[in-house]
């Protein structure tokens, strides 16, 4: 982990370079059961989690969520992607946010968070200077007011270059199940590439605090950026001591044996669960026959 300002702005380095695709899949696996059970902590203990994504068009923000929540409970997360704001969302920025934060018990993820403010929205003109400024000067003790009020929050900026978006782009627009994703917005927004990169490292510079840092991720490779993001959760939150790559081949599979019925293709967690139920009727037969034999020493 590389510090880029003190304790305020920290660029992950991936140690998932040149990841092939089995091994992508196995790890996947393995932090998603993580993030599994820091949800189930959280559902729990009735806390509000809070992750943000942002970044420019086509960084992958929206499917790195999909990863996150591919086997989470539904009923503990929301996925927030806002569009255009009405006029009186945009004079009430921060309220705009405040009532879609997680509820007690809940993970909130955010497709571009209230940053829109800091990045997009002075970029191309849609926001006022006064109101840009006024965001500026007030997100970092808002969100301090927050995160002191319970909230834990994680701030990722997912970072593409020029180069990959433009292909991502273009994978968009030849793809008749993708094209949707592309928007004239988009079109617009990539000329203005310096101005972002200008309002970006604004961001930086004024709205990350030791308590409410940014987190930067290298989203060129979409593998290694929704990993590097899954185990940042999964350290800060859950097993400290995740060591990626490691353990258990979570592909390997299991059988056993239940009331003659035979399980095959079982994961570790499946098979322990099936084990603990025949544990339980051997100790029932085991009981059963014990009775079984007292009852004929009496009965002799």
């Amino acid at each position: 982990m590389k510090k880029l300002t003190g304790e305020k702005v920290f660029k992950i380095e991936a140690p998932y370079e040149g990841i092939s695709l089995k091994d992508y899949h196995i790890e996947k696996r393995r932090l998603q059961l993580e993030l599994l059970t820091i949800q189930q902590k959280v559902a729990k203990l009735s806390q509000r989690l809070c992750i943000c994504f942002d970044g420019r068009d086509a960084a992958g923000k929206g499917s790195t969520i999909l990863r996150f929540t591919q086997n989470l409970m539904p009923k503990y997360y929301r996925t927030v992607d806002l569009g255009i704001p009405t006029p009186k969302e945009s004079k009430y920025w921060f309220h705009r946010y405040e009532k879609l934060l997680p509820k007690p018990g809940e993970v909130v993820f955010f497709d571009r968070s209230w940053y829109n403010r800091a990045l997009i929205e002075p970029t191309m003109g849609y926001c006022t200077q006064s109101q840009y400024e006024y965001f500026m000067n007030k997100v970092l003790e808002w969100e301090h007011n927050l995160i002191d009020n319970g909230l834990k929050l994680v701030k990722f900026y997912l970072s593409v270059d020029p180069e990959h978006q433009l292909y991502r782009f273009q994978e968009r627009l030849s793809d008749p199940l993708k094209f949707w994703k592309f928007s004239e917005n988009d079109f617009h927004a990539r000329k203005k590439w310096e101005t972002y990169t200008k309002y970006k490292e604004q961001m930086f510079t004024h709205t990350a605090s030791k308590k409410s840092p940014w987190i930067l991720i290298n989203s060129n490779s979409r593998k290694e950026s929704r990993l590097t993001t899954m185990l940042y959760i999964v350290r800060l939150y859950g097993n400290k001591k995740y060591v990626p790559l490691t353990g258990e081949d979570v592909s390997e599979k299991y059988s056993i044996e239940l009331n003659g019925v035979a399980f095959n293709g079982l994961n570790k967690l499946q098979l322990s669960v099936l084990s603990e139920l025949v544990e339980e009727k051997e100790e029932k037969n085991l009981g059963k026959s014990k009775k079984e034999v007292l009852t004929r020493i009496q009965n002799d």
